[in-house]
């Protein structure tokens, strides 16, 4: 099944969004971090962003600003690469444009089974989901780097997971303001 990319929020100014009710905005980024809206409440708390880099930062901080109980919810709280949610349709707007745009939406047969064993190791050593920032990596990239994470150990997983997370947030936060 073909992962389909829907609309995202009209990109707001940077005046504008430094303007919104804590309410607004933490609806207009509701999906910067995967199924974790009230991270968007403590991004909105940093305001006002000098910029939209600024912005992107508050909720690269957000993400880590948790219990490490948090910090697992959140990683978690991502899908598996090509897994059954993307065959399902079941991926948040963001992912399935995400995973769409690497790709992963066009996998072979083989490929569809090779990301299924990385996911099953990767549940099986980390007890998480492979997480990697899809648009700043190619398909090819995103195998080797989820074989490369497989040495890693629980904690080096989790800290990798996280800084990707951060990539991810960054790209999605720059999209929805204008610049």
């Amino acid at each position: 099944m073909a992962l389909s990319p829907r609309p995202s929020p009209t990109p707001l100014s940077l005046a504008d969004l430094n303007a919104l009710s804590e309410d607004a905005f933490a609806a207009h980024f509701a999906g910067v971090l995967e199924h974790s809206p009230h991270y968007a409440r403590v991004a909105a708390g940093q305001r006002p962003f000098a910029d939209a880099e600024a912005a992107a930062r508050a909720f690269m901080e957000a993400a880590r600003s948790g219990t490490p109980d948090e910090q697992v919810a959140l990683i978690r709280a991502h899908p598996d690469l090509a897994g059954k949610a993307a065959l399902a349709g079941e991926l948040t707007d963001e992912s399935a444009g995400e995973q769409a745009s690497a790709g992963l939406d066009r996998l072979n047969a083989d490929e569809y089974a090779e990301f299924g064993r990385l996911n099953a190791a990767y549940h099986e050593k980390f007890g998480l989901p492979y997480v990697v920032c899809v648009r700043e990596n190619d398909k090819a990239g995103i195998f080797a780097g989820a074989r490369r994470r497989l040495d890693h150990t629980p904690e080096q997983e989790r800290e990798a997971a996280l800084h990707e997370i951060g990539r991810i947030a960054r790209l999605r936060v720059l999209d929805l303001i204008r610049r």
